[in-house]
């Protein structure tokens, strides 16, 4: 008998058995339907898809195992995917859930807001006279990504209320944050992402007595209308850029527009003829000490970018993945992995598609995965057939898999300027006049691939609209123009792609110094920033950047159990 986790084939709960190794828990993983037996307490770490959930479960023969289970009374913990499947379906698929809480999973409005509802937001407990907060805490955040929540709503479903332990807002729309009854304990939000916080949880459900995990009264029923604001906060992004050097290991370094080697010397006049030759790959460290640097520097995610080519192919690069591996067990926040996710063949001419790439990086640790220039070449297909998805790119299987919420979709777009008085070309409505500096410019911005080097014909508001129609959850959006510059984000474009897709932004390329951070919070309503080199350089930290936030009024979160100001 003992504690065992449940793992149906999909997503990372690699991270959850990492959280728990790192709290001094020891575990073992469901492997047959008899293992429920040996189970006296058991955590489903669902990530990805309710239908993918459902169907995983029924062929690994676990579903009624695990009904059995929780009907004889022994302790339950569901995170995300593991509390939706106690509902009794969900519109994310046609699949019937457990259905131990009468009610049913809906998706999101998108009306007012972005979906999926990913990053940081605060949870209200609703009775705590009578049933454990479980380690839970009103004045700080934790991480949630779906786009499917369970709606609160006592007055007209009492009997769902009962469970409900705690709720939280997004926009106006008010959901089921946790659920708390008889030995059901299970929450919608991921506190093994959700930094020390979520570890505070986790450790405080393991260490009660099994006897208090087994009887949690009924919630009475508790009105909670939503409130003028929500608690979700801006995400800071911390972005670790990886190749390989001159001499073939794994470093952080930053590019200036998209250059990563050092500057070649200028020619003096004593050696006219001397040929300036650029110069080794700029190393600003390795990417797991830094990674555990900015976690500790509260960090809201972090970002591993493989700009270098695969050393044989993405499964086959053993280095990237152990990087992967090493990263996720020092880190207890969103981990976003990058380069290399499409379809290959192996050396040996074995094939490989986009969604085994993607679940081998899962597997390993990663939350997310970025994809790049195949996104670009599978909006072009979409394009040309009258704007319909083929079912074959990277974007849709994987999102088809493990939900739109673990696709991010890396843009690289540059300006293109023309004569605003003379263009009527296809682009004419995205045009963007500059003012200040650039008064009496005009331009649009055109998509790349390969890092920048090759353009296509392609602007970056039909690369967000595509991307978003075949399935992805966040764009990550880069600016060619301002990379490494330190003049600020390109406001224009973030303004432009943020208004015309409903998924979440993050900004990145220009950042150097904290009031940019301010200023594309305040003047875009975009949902994260992202920088790197000035992170890595040491010119601006983590803790100043959110110091100037909360300065200036912007949501931020709160970190090791200490607000910003107290951090500084």
């Amino acid at each position: 008998m003992g504690l065992f986790l449940l793992d149906y084939g999909a997503g990372n709960v690699q991270s959850l058995a990492n959280t728990l190794e790192r709290l001094g828990h020891s575990f073992r993983w469901i492997a047959s339907p008899a293992d429920f037996d040996q189970a006296s307490s058991l955590i489903f770490p669902g990530v990805g898809a309710f239908q993918t959930a459902v169907d995983g479960l029924v062929e690994r023969g676990f579903l009624e195992p695990l009904r059995q289970y929780i009907a004889s009374g022994r302790p339950y913990f569901g995170i995300c995917i593991g509390m939706q499947v106690l509902f009794q379906s969900s519109a994310e698929g046609a699949a019937p859930g457990l259905g131990l809480i009468p009610s049913a999973i809906g998706a999101f409005s998108s009306q007012e807001k972005t979906v999926p509802h990913m990053g940081w937001n605060s949870v209200h407990l609703l009775d705590s006279e009578h049933k454990s907060d479980e380690g839970l805490d009103e004045a700080l955040h934790y991480y949630f990504v779906h786009s499917y929540r369970a709606t609160y709503d006592p007055q007209g479903n009492p009997d769902a209320a009962q469970w409900v332990h705690s709720v939280t807002q997004y926009g106006q729309e008010v959901f089921v944050a946790s659920v708390r009854k008889d030995n059901v304990f299970g929450c919608q939000f991921h506190p093994e992402k959700s930094g020390d916080a979520g570890l505070r949880l986790l450790d405080t459900w393991l260490r009660e007595p099994a006897a208090a995990r087994s009887h949690a009264p009924p919630t009475p029923r508790v009105p909670f209308p939503p409130r003028p604001k929500d608690g979700f906060t801006k995400r800071i992004i911390a972005c670790m850029d990886v190749r390989a050097n001159d001499q073939g290991d794994l470093v952080v370094t930053k590019g200036d527009q998209y250059d990563v080697r050092e500057k070649a010397p200028a020619p003096t006049t004593a050696a006219p003829l001397t040929v300036a030759v650029d110069g080794a790959v700029r190393n600003l460290g390795k990417p797991v000490a830094l990674a555990a640097r900015y976690y500790a520097a509260g960090a809201d995610e972090l970002a591993l970018l493989n700009i270098t080519s695969f050393r044989h192919s993405p499964l086959r690069d053993q280095p990237m993945l152990a990087v992967v591996r090493a990263a996720a067990a020092a880190v207890f926040v969103p981990l976003t992995i990058g380069g290399g996710i499409r379809a290959t063949v192996d050396p040996d001419g074995t094939p490989r598609t986009a969604l085994e790439v993607a679940g081998a990086y899962f597997r390993a640790g990663a939350d997310k995965v970025s994809i790049g220039s195949e996104a670009v070449l599978a909006v072009e297909r979409l394009r040309a057939a009258g704007g319909r998805g083929d079912g074959a790119s990277a974007i849709e299987a994987i999102a088809r898999v493990y939900g739109r919420q673990a696709v991010v979709v890396s843009v690289d777009p540059r300006r293109v300027y023309v004569d605003a008085a003379a263009y009527d070309g296809p682009r004419a409505g995205e045009l963007v006049r500059g003012a200040g500096e650039e008064e009496g410019k005009a331009w649009w911005y055109q998509c790349t691939v390969s890092g920048g080097r090759e353009a296509r014909d392609l602007s970056v508001v039909e690369l967000a609209r595509g991307v978003e129609t075949l399935g992805a959850g966040e764009i990550l959006l880069n600016s060619i123009d301002r990379d490494g510059t330190g003049r600020g984000f390109d406001l224009d474009l973030v303004r432009l792609v943020r208004k015309n897709v409903r998924i979440p932004v993050v900004a990145s390329s220009g950042a150097g110094n904290a009031q940019h951070f301010v200023d594309v919070f305040e003047k875009t309503g975009v949902e994260a920033a992202l920088a790197a080199g000035i992170f890595h350089r040491g010119e601006v930290g983590i803790d100043e950047v959110k110091g100037a936030l909360v300065a200036a009024g912007v949501s931020a979160r709160k970190f090791n159990n200490r607000t910003v100001q107290e951090a500084r």
